[in-house]
C-alpha cells in the first residue's frame, strides 16, 4: 500500500490516465462522426422534429412532447415528464445525424411505453447512484484523517460502486434504445439504406461514450480497491 503523499503519486493513477484517455478518445470520434453526418441531409427532408414526432406516433405514443433545448448533443428523453428533449443540433436540422439521434431518444420513449427492464432498473437507481456520487469521496476522505480507518474507508467505496453500477446498467438501455430506432427507421423507410447504415454509425459512436464511462468508473473502482479496501491487512 502507499502511505502519507506517496498515495498522490502511486502507479495505480495509470488507471485514472486509462480511463480519461478513453472518455476523450470516445467523445472525439463521437463528435467527428456526428460532425461528418450533420452535413448531409436526408433525402427525406425531415427536421429531427418531425422525425421524433412520426416515431413516436408510429410506436403509438401520444402522450410525450417533443420539446427544444439549448446546447449541443443535449438531446433526452426524460420519462418522468414524458418529455422528449431536442438540441440545437438536432432540433430544426434535416441531417442523418439528426434523424438518428432524435430516432435514438425515441427508442427510449419505447422503452418506458413498453417497461423495459433495464431502463426501470435504471431509473430506480438515479438517487441512490446520485447520493453515493456525492458522499463517497468525503466518507474515503474522512477514512484518510481518522487514521485510514477502515470503516468509512470501505464505505466510501460502496457509495462509489452505486455509480459503477448505474453506468453499467446504463449499457444495455442505451445499446437498446438504438436498436429500436434503427429498426424504426429502417422498416418504415424514414431512411434509405445507405441512410440508416450511416445513422448507425453516428448512434455506434455515441455508444462508445458510454462504455468508456462505464471502463473510466470501473477502473477507478479498482484503484480504489487497491489503496484502501483491505488496509487492515497491512
Amino acid at each position: 500500500m502507499y502511505y502519507g503523499l506517496g498515495m498522490f503519486y502511486d502507479p495505480t493513477y495509470i488507471l485514472v490516465i486509462i480511463g480519461v484517455v478513453l472518455c476523450l478518445l470516445a467523445s472525439a470520434k463521437v463528435n467527428s462522426t456526428f460532425n461528418r453526418y450533420s452535413h448531409i441531409r436526408s433525402m427525406s427532408g425531415m427536421t429531427g422534429r418531425e422525425a421524433a414526432e412520426q416515431i413516436l406516433r408510429i410506436s403509438g405514443i401520444y402522450d410525450v412532447r417533443v420539446e427544444h433545448i439549448s446546447g449541443n448533443l443535449t438531446d433526452h428523453y426524460d420519462p418522468s415528464a414524458k418529455v422528449l428533449r431536442l438540441s440545437d443540433a438536432t432540433y430544426n436540422s434535416t441531417s442523418v445525424a439528426a434523424i438518428g439521434v432524435a430516432a435514438h431518444e425515441c427508442g427510449h420513449a419505447v422503452q418506458h411505453q413498453k417497461n423495459y427492464a433495464p431502463l426501470i432498473i435504471r431509473g430506480k437507481l438515479v438517487p441512490a447512484a446520485n447520493f453515493g456520487a456525492k458522499i463517497c469521496w468525503p466518507m474515503i476522505i474522512a477514512g484518510m484523517i481518522f487514521g485510514y480507518f477502515q470503516p468509512l474507508l470501505t464505505l466510501g467505496i460502496a457509495l462509489f460502486g452505486l455509480s459503477v453500477l448505474f453506468q453499467l446498467v446504463t449499457l444495455p438501455v442505451e445499446f437498446n434504445a438504438s436498436s429500436r430506432a434503427l429498426k424504426i427507421l429502417e422498416t418504415n423507410h424514414l431512411l434509405s439504406y445507405d441512410e440508416t447504415g450511416q445513422a448507425r454509425k453516428v448512434l455506434s459512436a455515441a455508444a462508445l461514450t458510454y462504455v468508456a464511462s462505464a471502463a473510466s468508473a470501473i477502473l477507478q473502482l479498482l484503484r480504489l480497491i487497491i489503496l484502501f479496501g483491505n488496509r487492515d491487512n497491512d
